[in-house]
């Protein structure tokens, strides 16, 4: 037997105003995307938004449904936008912000199982990592290089290819 370990870095801030102007834009904007979320059941309402490649600003909120699991986290709504509105074009940053209407929004969490793998997909699609920033409403900000890093062991396109 082997054993092997998986590490990544990431960077942590104790709050956006330590963020360079650009990023902290771009939370800030997550952090208001939350009011667009459609969240009567969990009360957790989330927010992303995306500078891509060309400039371009996408933004997406988590869209409940009464029909459990059917709902849409915001992560997947703003990369089904993105790839529907700029085909072929790299997402740059994406920030993700929280607000939960039960409880504290003031530290970072991390996307779901299923946005982990549609970021993911997507970073393999356009061949370029997607920069990441974590942050609730307050509290301390994470900075992930790519996406990539969040699903160690992934399952991609290469697993489903015949053998050479």
């Amino acid at each position: 037997m082997k054993k092997q370990d998986y590490t990544f870095s990431f960077e942590v801030y104790d709050s956006i105003d330590e963020l360079e102007e650009h990023d902290a834009w771009l939370l800030s904007e997550a952090r208001q995307v939350t009011q667009h979320a459609y969240a009567p059941y969990s009360h957790f309402q989330v927010g992303a938004i995306a500078r891509l490649d060309n400039g371009e600003i996408v933004a997406g909120s988590n869209q409940e449904n009464a029909s459990f699991p059917v709902g849409l986290c915001a992560e997947r709504v703003l990369l089904a936008s993105a790839a529907s509105l700029f085909p072929k074009v790299p997402i740059e940053t994406i920030a993700i912000s929280y607000h939960n209407e039960n409880g504290e929004s003031n530290h970072p969490i991390s996307p779901c199982g299923m946005c982990r793998q549609s970021l993911l997909e997507y970073e393999s699609r356009v061949n370029h990592p997607i920069r990441v920033i974590l942050g609730g409403l307050e509290g301390k900000v994470y900075i992930i290089d790519k996406a990539a890093m969040l699903l160690p062991l992934s399952f991609t396109a290469e697993d489903l290819s015949s053998p050479a």
